[in-house]
């Protein structure tokens, strides 16, 4: 079985959101890392030195490859990446290898034979 890892960045506010979607469309678990720091197009304004960034989160995603485009493509819907520029990025890179996974492999062979 082959895997992707989907990334996430987003708005705090909306990590549950996305962490739902994606679980709804077949992600078998995340990993949330908090309080990310990052600017985009535009640089965050300073109030008296202090920043007034909203924070960000890092989501990850170890998806099986053939769910990995749906997951990703629901992860841009309930995080509305396209419709709110600054909200939020999510892309996916290939897994060479990975361990620890025995029970979502279990799981997922069943779903991925079905979609095959």
């Amino acid at each position: 079985m082959h895997f992707k890892l989907i990334i996430a960045l987003t708005e705090d506010s909306i990590t549950d959101r996305i962490v739902e979607a994606a679980r709804d469309k077949g992600a078998t678990g995340s990993t949330v890392i908090s309080s990310a720091r990052g600017e985009g197009l535009q640089v965050a304004k300073t109030f008296l030195g202090l920043s007034l960034e909203t924070q960000r989160d890092v989501v990850l995603f170890l998806v099986e490859e053939h769910m990995s485009r749906d997951i990703l493509e629901t992860i841009e819907l309930a995080g509305e990446f396209e419709a709110n520029p600054g909200s939020g990025i999510a892309f996916s890179i290939d897994v060479d290898d990975a361990v620890g996974v025995s029970a979502q492999v279990n799981q997922l062979s069943v779903i991925v034979e079905e979609e095959i």
